[in-house]
This record gives C-alpha cells, sequence and structure tokens, in this order.
C-alpha cells in the first residue's frame, strides 16, 4: 500500500478498504462515503448500512487518511473498528445466521 495522494483516489481507496472489511461480517453491509460540500479535499463521512439499519457515520480527515493509509498498524485498527461497528449496530440481535470469520 502506498501513502498520499489526491483526494478522490485516498476517497476511493477508503471506500474499498472499509467495505472490504464490512462485508467480512455480511456480504449486504454497504458503504457511503460523503466527500462532497464543505468536506471536499478535505473530509469524509463513511456510513455502514444493511437495509434499513445504519452505523453511526466514521469520520476521516483526508491528511490522516492519506499519511497513514501505507501503514499496517493503523490499517489493522481501522479494519477492527469497521468490523466492530458492522457488528455492533448492524448485526448484534439481528441475523443469526451472519457469516463471521
Amino acid at each position: 500500500m502506498f501513502s498520499g495522494g489526491d483526494s478522490h483516489e485516498v476517497a476511493r481507496w477508503l471506500k474499498n478498504f472499509l467495505t472490504s472489511h464490512a462485508k467480512r461480517e455480511h456480504p449486504r453491509i454497504e458503504v457511503n462515503l460523503a466527500t462532497d460540500g464543505e468536506r471536499e479535499g478535505v473530509a469524509y463521512v463513511a456510513t455502514l448500512t444493511l437495509g434499513e439499519r445504519a452505523a453511526p457515520p466514521l469520520e476521516f480527515e483526508f491528511a490522516e487518511v492519506a499519511a497513514h493509509r501505507g501503514e499496517l498498524a493503523w490499517c489493522n485498527a481501522l479494519a477492527a473498528r469497521t468490523r466492530r461497528l458492522a457488528r455492533e449496530h448492524l448485526l448484534e440481535g439481528r441475523f443469526t445466521d451472519a457469516p463471521r470469520r
């Protein structure tokens, strides 16, 4: 993985990364990434959804993601946070057959 990049490249990487880890909890989880308006080029807000359910939004500063997306420890922490959010807010008590790895 590489650090740095422009806002659009980092946004694409962040959405793909979050989606990859959220779908490990349940394949129908979707990630919506807001990058427009006053956030454009500065920050991102990601929301994990499953049907009508939505997890609390995750907020990211562009500079932080760009600087750390190449760091294994930072990526591991973000992956764990994403999976925990999916389990706690989208899956708990709702799907007893949700795939877990």
